[in-house]
């Protein structure tokens, strides 16, 4: 994506100037018909803004978006308007990709452009449920209560995938400690002892055999081993960026053993937060639900998710198409049913919200309590088998030259 200087008309002959970024000049020109201005001139400037490494996809990172959020309200509240608001924000500390778009969203509300529609140009960049949230607060006039609204969401999503990465950081770091063990030991320790036993031909138990030619097999094909792992990771890799794919992945994430109590703990708790959050702000059902499903973070969720979206547009009630859908843990659907028949749905979702969270929490909690011995298991069992296999002849000899 470039960054444009370029000057503009509108129908009335008015010159306009600034900045904006842009694929290439057919796209700002067609993005700058939107806004009722025809392109005269563009020139890309010398600064060509990329996204940072951290930017995944070009989209701009969460950490900055909640942290726009955030000040953005409390500017608002403080009597600022969106113009100035945004002028102030785009010469904060973000990163450089999204101070960038900031400028251009700047650009966009000074002219008199919303902006949601100002967001909207840039696709790939923010959320599409961020996108749709700001359209709505700036219909109902509450734009300063859903920005705070979407800082808290961020910030708890954020949360609850930083605890999730952490539960899983220990046992990998287990596995690959094992992995590493389990190579070196084949590599270097159990030959050097089977040239020790060839030399005192001293006859293998069975066990010493099996670990000795699995031992010279990897001495002997290591390249043919690397270049098969390697070839298997890249296809999972490729294949997992597939959309059937994407699909198997997220449907294994949602029914393994261990992890899936953590992965439908964070659907359910994104899902509360998240649909509460865009009927508090005026969407009704339907048009919440189809918004929510893009944020749900599962295909395999999301695909049943609207399936029942349909069910609720022919007439069906939440409770009846989750029900029939098997897409939540029964206390939500419980909830859901509640909030349903009081008319109460979104402030009953909306105070499940931490409720979801410490049942999200606890899952990962108990993961980590649960994967945390088993490794430790597997790795003493690996290892404890390969010391017997080389210690056991050894042994064997000093009981000898002992009688």
């Amino acid at each position: 994506m470039k960054k444009y200087k370029y000057e503009a008309v509108n129908i009335n002959k008015k010159k306009f100037t600034g900045t904006f970024l842009a694929e290439n000049e057919r796209d700002l020109a067609s993005q700058l018909a939107k806004q009722n201005l025809y392109l005269i001139s563009a020139k890309v400037t010398s600064d060509e803004v990329r996204p940072s490494f951290f930017s995944v996809g070009g989209r701009v990172k969460m950490v900055d978006l909640t942290a726009f959020c955030r000040q953005f309200s409390i500017m608002l509240n403080s009597g600022m308007s969106i113009v100035q608001t945004l002028d102030v924000l785009k010469a904060q500390d973000y990163d450089r990709f999204f101070k960038s778009i900031l400028e251009n969203v700047y650009e966009d509300v000074k002219t008199g452009v919303m902006l949601s529609d100002a967001l909207a140009k840039h696709k790939k960049v923010f959320p599409n449920f961020f996108k749709s949230m700001i359209k709505v607060g700036e219909a109902s006039g509450k734009l300063d209560v859903v920005m705070v609204s979407l800082a808290d969401y961020y910030d708890n999503d954020a949360a609850l995938k930083k605890k999730t990465k952490g539960a899983l950081a220990y046992p990998i770091m287990l596995l690959m400690m094992t992995i590493g063990i389990v190579v070196l030991m084949m590599l270097f320790v159990v030959p050097t002892f089977k040239d020790t036993l060839n030399d005192m031909n001293v006859e293998m138990p069975p066990l010493t055999q099996a670990i000795a030619d699995l031992s010279d097999f990897v001495k002997l094909e290591w390249k043919k081993i690397l270049v098969v792992i390697g070839s298997l990771v890249a296809l999972i890799f490729l294949y997992s960026r597939t959309e059937k794919g994407k699909y198997t992945f997220d449907t294994l994430a949602i029914n393994f053993p261990l992890l899936k109590t953590i992965n439908i703990a964070k659907i359910t708790a994104r899902f509360a937060r998240g649909f509460s959050l865009l009927l508090s702000s005026g969407m009704d059902i339907i048009e919440a639900m189809e918004e929510i499903s893009a944020v749900i973070g599962n295909r395999n969720v999301e695909k049943r998710f609207k399936q029942a979206i349909e069910d609720v547009r022919q007439g069906m009630t939440l409770t009846m198409a989750f029900e029939s859908y098997k897409l939540f843990p029964d206390i939500l659907i419980q909830m859901v049913s509640v909030g349903e028949r009081t008319a109460s749905l979104e402030e009953v979702l909306s105070r499940s919200c931490a409720f979801f969270d410490e049942q999200a929490d606890s899952a990962i909690k108990a993961f980590t309590s649960a994967i945390s011995p088993i490794m430790l298991l597997i790795m003493g069992g690996v290892v404890g088998v390969l010391f017997i296999a080389i210690y056991s002849p050894m042994l064997q000899i000093m009981t000898t030259i002992g009688k």
